[in-house]
């Protein structure tokens, strides 16, 4: 399935996506696409509906976060090994993690704004695991039966804020709008291999990432699995897994960061695109 939210921002609806591509209204079955919904018996009970059955939603609707009342939106860092080789760094010996908090999650087209002051934000195409049942001290061997499916993600990045601020990544990560996710999550069964998905970001029409998943330093399972030995993961959780090279701190000879005007254009193989256009800081932040 392709679960979806759909609406105003504040306002979002729940629907799925059917196989014609048409946005099919959940909410005659649920109030929206949360943590309870996503559990293996949620996913089965919404299995089972007929999506003819459902009402076409007209139009071309607002995507948003196609996860609602999400707890936590934690990421792995530097965990590709084309990327690490791109920045000039030694893998990590163990999953580096951090937080995106929760206010920066946007929808996947919606703009991203520069912070105020800001001189240095990037891009970063990943992906994204939501989390469908509760997760603590969880064998790698068995950490993908955690998952109730999977998103695609922009980490959007202030690398001054992240880097030159004192060590607390968290300070670049978890500006307003630097968490796109969606269009929607596509459950696991139909993704298939996690672990071998094509990746790609165009800035202003130039292919800037490409990537497969298979680079991971630390794969999906893994990093769920050590995650879950210092947080308690919970379903609705959303884990972002790193990106493969190309970042704008990444280019050579000069490096390139986001301004006012640009356009990201990203996505990962059967998890769908995103574009979002890139809008100066304003005290009164977005629509």
């Amino acid at each position: 399935m392709k679960l979806l939210r759909y609406g105003p921002r504040g306002a979002e609806k729940p629907g799925l996506l059917d196989a014609d591509g048409q946005i099919r209204d959940l909410s005659g079955h649920i109030d929206d696409i949360t943590g309870a919904i996503l559990s293996p018996e949620g996913l089965k009970t919404l299995a089972a509906i007929d999506p003819a059955t459902l009402p076409i939603v007209e139009g071309s609707p607002r995507y948003g976060v196609p996860v609602g009342s999400v707890g936590k939106f934690l990421a792995i860092g530097l965990n590709f090994a084309d990327h690490a080789k791109e920045a000039g760094l030694e893998p990590p010996p163990e999953p580096i993690f951090f937080t995106k908090a929760i206010s920066c999650l946007s929808g996947p087209n919606d703009d991203v704004m520069i912070p105020k002051d800001a001189l240095k934000t990037d891009w970063e195409v990943e992906l994204g695991v939501v989390i469908g049942k509760r997760a603590r001290y969880v064998e790698q061997a068995d950490a993908l039966d955690y998952v109730a499916g999977y998103v695609l993600v922009n980490d959007v990045s202030e690398r001054a804020y992240q880097k030159e601020l004192g060590s607390q990544w968290d300070k670049g990560k978890g500006c307003d709008t630097f968490g796109p996710v969606g269009p929607w999550l596509v459950t696991s069964d139909e993704v298939g291999d996690c672990q071998d998905l094509e990746m790609f970001l165009d800035l202003n029409g130039k292919r800037m990432q490409t990537g497969n998943t298979k680079t991971m330093i630390f794969g999906v399972a893994e990093c769920i699995a050590y995650m879950s030995r210092f947080i308690t993961l919970e379903p609705g959780d959303i884990l972002t897994t790193g990106t493969p090279p190309g970042v704008g701190e990444g280019q050579k000879p000069d490096k390139i960061f986001l301004k006012a005007g640009d356009v990201m254009k990203l996505g990962v193989q059967r998890l769908g695109e995103q574009q979002q256009r890139v809008v100066a800081w304003t005290q009164e932040g977005v629509a």
